[in-house]
């Protein structure tokens, strides 16, 4: 695949009417090349596929967070390589993976249909800080991962002791990493750089998001027992309310 880094472009967050009058959020998703950035992937571990889960699933933040007090799941048995191409079915399985502790914001991952390498193969990509989940599916061709921390299997139910509060960037799954409830996030600044999403999965495509907002000063939003995951992006530490 080329050695240009893929960049995923978040377009046009806004909140439209639906049929029914009722308001809800989207995001305009958008791939495009960079120029000059290193791909880096050489080619990953084969994943040996323990723990793979069943199918189930952002926006850059560009706001700087002390690195401290982070919030991240415990790490595993490493599946694969968090650099390389690898190639669905023989490489790793389908199923759900995960990558903890990406601190510099280079991680990239994506998903292809085929191994052109041309941006209309892509089903689905994305560009990490902290933690991220993605489920592979078997119908995809094509997953590659540059710049990330290893990644790892995770069941298909989630469980766990979920916490109460979110200190950093990521991606967290609902039921293992936090419970379920309303959070609050306070002292954002007025740039509208605070980024929230809920997700009903880890597929990371449109129809992926429940819910979504750009958010200054204060933000509340209410985690639903059955959402599947929550991300967050260049906001204020997030604390459980209600």
């Amino acid at each position: 695949m080329s050695q240009q880094r893929k960049e995923k472009n978040w377009f046009a967050r806004h909140k439209v009417l639906t049929g029914a009058g009722a308001l809800i959020t989207v995001i305009a998703l958008g791939s495009a090349l960079s120029g000059g950035g290193s791909g880096g992937g050489s080619g990953g571990d084969k994943g040996n596929g323990t723990d793979t889960a069943a199918s189930s699933a952002d926006g850059g933040s560009g706001k700087h967070r002390k690195e401290t007090g982070k919030t991240e799941p415990k790490k595993t048995k490493t599946a694969f390589s968090g650099d390389g191409t690898l190639q669905v079915g023989t490489d790793v399985r389908p199923g759900t993976y995960r990558t903890t502790g990406n601190t510099n914001g280079m991680c990239y991952w994506e998903r292809a249909k085929n191994s052109s390498g041309q941006p209309d193969a892509i089903l689905a990509n994305d560009n990490v800080t902290g933690s991220s989940y993605v489920t592979i599916k078997a119908s995809d061709k094509i997953f590659t991962s540059q710049g990330c921390e290893d990644w790892e299997a995770v069941p298909a139910t989630a469980s766990g002791t979920p916490k109460t509060e979110m200190a950093g960037d990521g991606m967290y799954r609902v039921g293992a990493d936090i419970a379920p409830g309303t959070y609050k996030s306070t002292g954002n600044g007025s740039d509208n750089g605070c980024y929230w999403e809920r997700t009903k999965d880890a597929l990371h495509g449109i129809d992926s998001i429940i819910a979504n907002d750009n958010a200054s000063g204060n933000a509340i939003v209410t985690i639903g027992a059955q959402d599947g995951y929550f991300k967050t992006n260049g906001c204020e530490n997030w604390k459980k309310t209600g």
